[in-house]
């Protein structure tokens, strides 16, 4: 029973600010042009970066998803630089996370995490501006195919289109990390001792190099990161290293990092890594070691955590979005394997050729695989299955060409 009274303490803590986040975030796809997001983009110069930033910090992107949406900018006219400030921004937060941290670790996290964005992805990009201007980097591919949506019609079909992609696609693209984060934080919240981390507090900078080395290569997205941070600062971690997981865990991985190596080249993937760590380091430090900013951090966790503990009491709006998010989640990713279910009956029917395609997280990278091996000659059609991360195949085209494709779109073949 305690294990459930925690889990449900945080889902009803987080829920109304992330039904909301979905909404903005379908607002967003719905709404804005795809052509805005390249048009500003060009150049080495600070605008561009800064302009990249401010796009990429309220998009719901994962560190997944970003990759083949920033190579597309890219290949869309985008600077190296600005793409890799986006790639930085991007992940790191988002309007469905912006809405989460607030509701889980008060605002002064909800303020800060958006700034610390926008910095680390402004060093970032602007140090692979430096490099592009020196003509030290080497030619990129280009290899990601997924690009921003356009919706087209009217009002109508825009309204449907942004509910469809908040409280759908978004539920299918997080969900699953947005479960595991509230299970490992249940986790910590019921097993891990009160005065876990006061024990180790005389050491901060090595309570902060431990989160990074498990951060940086483990994927999580911005989201799913929030209950994790929340219950280990509750133990007694401290609000600087709980800041260095919410950047540097959604920032990258290990996946991201080899992708950003093959399309962008090794001294663009060492200044987007040493940005990232840097700038978590960095405001880590800012946040323990300013006088009287850790008391503001910690100041903020009780009120929210005394709020998460009467939710279930006191709130029936609690109830009520706690409720259709669950609804919304099982529906969603009962879809995706259904789906599943049918395309594996389908394609063995038709005996299409199949593909294990590994490091598939969401529909962004469902749309990069299908759109790239799209492009592979001699291929007539393409359906990958992401529940089960299989790529069916219909053409001529020869095993070889398509697991070459699948390697550079910056996936794994099974």
């Amino acid at each position: 029973m305690e294990y459930l009274n925690a889990f449900l303490m945080m889902l009803h803590a987080m829920s109304p600010y992330l039904l909301l986040g979905f909404l903005i975030a379908g607002v967003l796809h719905a709404f804005v042009p795809s052509s805005i997001y390249s048009r500003y983009l060009s150049g080495t110069g600070w605008r561009p970066v800064a302009t990249a930033a401010l796009f990429g910090i309220p998009l719901p992107l994962c560190s997944c998803g970003v990759l083949p949406t920033a190579v597309s900018l890219r290949r869309s006219g985008a600077s190296r630089a600005a793409s890799t400030s986006f790639l930085i921004a991007t992940p790191q937060t988002g309007v469905d996370s912006i809405a989460a941290t607030y509701s889980m670790m008060g605002l002064p996290f909800a303020v800060l995490r958006p700034v610390a964005a926008l910095v680390t992805a402004l060093c970032g990009g602007m140090a692979v501006g430096a490099l592009e201007r020196r003509g030290t980097l080497p030619e990129d591919g280009g290899n990601g195919q997924y690009e921003f949506s356009n919706v087209t019609g009217g009002f109508g079909h825009r309204v449907a289109e942004t509910l469809r992609y908040g409280f759908f696609e978004m539920m299918q693209n997080i969900g699953r990390w947005l479960v595991l984060g509230l299970v490992v934080a249940t986790l910590i919240t019921v097993l891990v001792p009160d005065d876990f981390f006061q024990t180790y507090a005389r050491w901060p900078l090595l309570n902060m190099v431990v989160i990074l080395l498990v951060a940086v290569p483990m994927y999580v997205c911005a989201t799913g990161s929030i209950p994790i941070a929340a219950a280990l600062m509750l133990k007694g971690l401290s609000p600087g290293c709980a800041l260095v997981l919410l950047m540097a865990g959604p920032a990258a991985n290990l996946a991201s990092v080899l992708v950003i190596s093959q399309a962008f080249g090794r001294k663009a993937t060492v200044a987007y890594l040493v940005s990232i760590i840097a700038g978590a380091m960095g405001f880590g430090l800012l946040v323990d070691y300013w006088p009287g900013l850790r008391d503001t951090f910690v100041a903020a966790m009780p009120h929210h955590h005394a709020a998460m503990g009467h939710a279930m009491q006191a709130g029936w709006l609690n109830w009520v979005c706690s409720i259709a998010l669950v609804v919304m989640l099982v529906v969603a990713n009962g879809a995706k394997y259904w789906k599943s279910h049918q395309l594996k009956n389908e394609n063995k029917t038709m005996q299409k050729k199949e593909f294990k395609v590994r490091g598939m997280m969401c529909n962004h990278c469902k749309a990069s695989v299908e759109k790239g091996l799209a492009t592979v000659a001699g291929v007539t059609s393409v359906t990958v299955d992401l529940a089960q991360g299989i790529a069916y195949v219909e053409g001529s085209a020869t095993d070889e060409a398509i697991r070459a494709k699948v390697v550079e779109l910056g996936y794994e073949n099974g």
